[in-house]
């Protein structure tokens, strides 16, 4: 595409003198561009564009796209140096080379996402895709619609916080969201491999950040909304106001899916032009669960929507997976899939990866590994245990290091409380102090029901080693991660394979 038609396409002026070439890509990486490349240079968290801008014309950018206005007009010393750093980098890059146009714009967060969509061809206007977004439940959302898409005899794709899949290609996670240009490229390859829907996993920094701003979402589901993130978020409201873009900018023509029980619904609700559907347990839901039944093995259920009744009989456990089935059914009914072709493929689907995973263990008692990592998933999961375990409920948990520290008494108050027992341990303490982190934790309990053992294998191995019969371990806080952030320094560690090997040399 030519780069005037690219940018004009993506809602950018182009100045009078802008020299006409063939664009062959865009970014945002200074270090991925090459010859005939438009380079958007970003201030972000911790790195800043503007200083790359040299290196990015020495790569081969033809245009460079900044904006002025990241820098406020009253500047604290180091503001003023980083400006003065982004003014000589323009005035350098400009004297490096002839051929690099440099194209002010009030939002480059906005003009990346644009300028990718348009240069991959805008992907998601021939793909359905359909977002997920909220605290807790996205990942198992995004797996029950892909088994009901597969059953239903379609093509799916699934971006989220496990791995990016379609067909037969499987690509590791490292964001749940990717950004712009690698998301809109993933979407350009569903669409040439003919994928029919795209599942995707909307996180508030995603959206905070304009990550998805050019993507034609079909659809939008709620799962819901309780503390975390607030490192980056700050306050609950701007973590809601994060979440809720992704339905401010749904179209009249799409749907939005909405937990009713959660205490944000109605207010997200009157922020979208797209037609609500509502799920819950308590109130008043479009689909709604009664006649609940749990037990070690699974829950039972009676499913009511428009399209009537049906009984429910499946493998996961838990209150929380009832609203994640409910979720995923009113996306199906409301793309009209057949309830009896909605029916086998929620009760075919066995589990989601390091989400209340069993591990096999052969000892009287179960094994349990989730992603638990905040206080409402926590308070979940082990109410879902409490309903089906008439033993004790012990718990592995830990919190993890440069995340959101308020979070940390509070998921020792409810970890404490609900269970038996607890071990606290190490969770990802990056480059924290992993003890202080603990303290921090210990900060919020008020029973003499746990334990501190630092080192996350040996703390596996305490909690087998005092279980009984009939109790149930829930080791928490990684589920599908095999690998420990302990000084900067990343190390493979799997809470099942640690399990299991605890599990050999205990007997």
């Amino acid at each position: 595409m030519r780069a005037r038609t690219l940018l004009k396409n993506s809602g950018i002026k182009c100045p009078a003198g802008l020299k006409d070439f063939q664009a062959l890509g865009v970014s945002c990486n200074s270090k991925t561009v090459s010859e005939g490349f438009i380079f958007v240079a970003i201030k972000g968290a911790r790195d800043d564009g503007n200083k790359f801008i040299a290196e990015a014309i020495a790569n081969g950018a033809r245009v460079v796209i900044v904006q002025p206005s990241a820098f406020p007009a009253r500047l604290s010393p180091e503001q003023a140096g980083s400006r003065l750093c982004t003014e000589n980098a323009w005035r350098d890059s400009r004297q490096l080379s002839a051929k690099a146009s440099i194209i002010k714009v009030k939002n480059t967060r906005k003009a990346i996402a644009e300028l990718a969509a348009e240069f991959y061809g805008r992907p998601s206007k021939e793909i359905k895709v359909i977002g997920v977004t909220g605290t807790n439940g996205k990942t198992t959302v995004t797996y029950l619609i892909e088994a009901i898409i597969k059953e239903a005899g379609s093509e799916p794709a699934v971006v989220g916080t496990i791995n990016y899949r379609f067909k037969n290609k499987v690509t590791p996670s490292k964001n749940t969201t990717p950004g712009p240009v690698d998301l809109q490229a993933m979407l350009g390859e569903m669409r040439d491999a003919q994928v029919h829907y795209c599942v995707m996993e909307v996180s508030s920094h995603a959206l905070d950040q304009g990550r998805t701003q050019a993507i034609d979402f079909g659809c939008g589901i709620f799962t819901n909304l309780t503390q975390d993130h607030l490192d980056y978020h700050k306050t609950l409201e701007s973590y809601f106001k994060a979440k809720s873009r992704l339905f401010k900018g749904l179209s009249a023509q799409a749907s939005a899916i909405i937990n009713i029980d959660d205490n944000l619904a109605s207010k997200l609700a009157k922020l979208t032009k797209a037609k609500v559907t509502t799920y819950g347990i308590d109130g008043g839901a479009d689909i709604r669960a009664s006649d609940i039944e749990f037990d070690v093995c699974g829950t039972e259920f009676t499913l009511s929507s428009p399209r009537g009744k049906i009984n429910i009989k499946v493998s996961l456990i838990g209150r929380h997976n009832i609203y994640n089935i409910l979720a995923a059914f009113a996306w199906a009914q409301n793309e009209g899939i057949d309830l009896e072709i909605i029916k086998r493929a929620i009760e075919k689907f066995s589990l989601v990866p390091g989400r209340l995973e069993r591990v096999e263990c052969g000892s009287g008692y179960s094994v349990f590994v989730d992603y638990a990592h905040t206080e409402d998933a926590l308070k979940n999961i082990i109410q879902s245990l409490r309903q089906v375990c008439d033993k004790r409920i012990i718990v592995v948990f830990g919190c993890g290091g440069e995340r959101d520290k308020t979070k940390r008494p509070k998921m020792g108050r409810v970890v404490s409380e609900l269970s038996d027992y607890a071990i606290i341990t190490n969770d990802n303490p990056r480059s924290e102090d992993p003890d202080k982190i603990i303290e921090d934790i210990k900060k919020g309990i008020k029973k003499d029901n746990f334990c501190v053992i630092t080192e996350r294998m040996e703390a596996i191995r305490k909690s087998l080693s005092v279980a009984r019969q009939g109790d149930v371990i829930l080791v928490a806080g990684k589920g599908h991660e095999d690998y420990q952030i302990i000084n900067g320094k990343t190390l493979h560690f799997d809470d099942r394979e640690a399990v299991k090997e605890c599990l050999k040399s205990l007997n």
